[in-house]
């Protein structure tokens, strides 16, 4: 990124950044994906504790409570599963583990939240498990835009064979003629 983004407020600031990131990935974000992702950014700007969380564990968590407890125990995992794939992805390498690992159980706890959440949550969650590879693509953007590639070639490549991230995609294909032939599984 060349040049510094500044905005009234921070909530400007970051929907500035998305939308710089959508079109470095040439991804579109409706209006509901785009201000989900815009204030999840924005709560967690300030909370790098964050990474020090267990996944697996918190989701099992989640799992044993009940009602409102359950729902904010679902979201948080979501929320963070979205995070650490989209902006923080070598946290998998460190804890030895793949990016695909947040994503499936980031996609898991939405989904699971639009089972249990009411009718109009329902389909936000819904539709948060749907585009989580699209959000990523654009958080995955959002760290590229300093041009320097966020992903190695090889977690480039089993992301988009795991998941069919167009942007792990863009980023094997950068530079080269060739194409891999056998991939991803996107449905977006």
């Amino acid at each position: 990124m060349s040049r510094l983004i500044l905005g009234p407020t921070s909530q400007a600031q970051w929907q500035t950044l998305v939308h710089e990131a959508q079109s470095a990935c040439d991804r579109h974000l409706d209006e509901t994906l785009e201000s989900y992702l815009v204030f999840l950014l924005m709560r967690f700007a300030d909370r790098p504790e964050c990474t020090a969380r267990i996944m697996a564990e918190d989701f099992l968590q989640s799992q044993q409570m009940q009602g409102s407890q359950r729902v904010d125990g679902l979201r948080e995992v979501g929320d963070h599963c979205l995070l650490f794939s989209g902006l923080f992805p070598r946290l998998a390498e460190r804890r030895l583990v793949r990016i695909s690992y947040f994503v499936n159980i980031g996609r898991s706890s939405y989904r699971q939240l639009a089972d249990v959440a009411g009718r109009q949550r329902a389909v936000l969650y819904g539709h948060l498990s749907d585009a989580f590879i699209v959000l990523m693509d654009v958080l995955h953007a959002m760290r590229g835009l300093n041009g320097q590639p966020l992903l190695t070639p090889i977690q480039a490549m089993e992301l988009w064979q795991e998941t069919g991230s167009r942007r792990c995609l863009q980023q094997l294909s950068n530079g080269h003629h060739a194409l891999p032939i056998d991939g991803g599984n996107e449905t977006h």
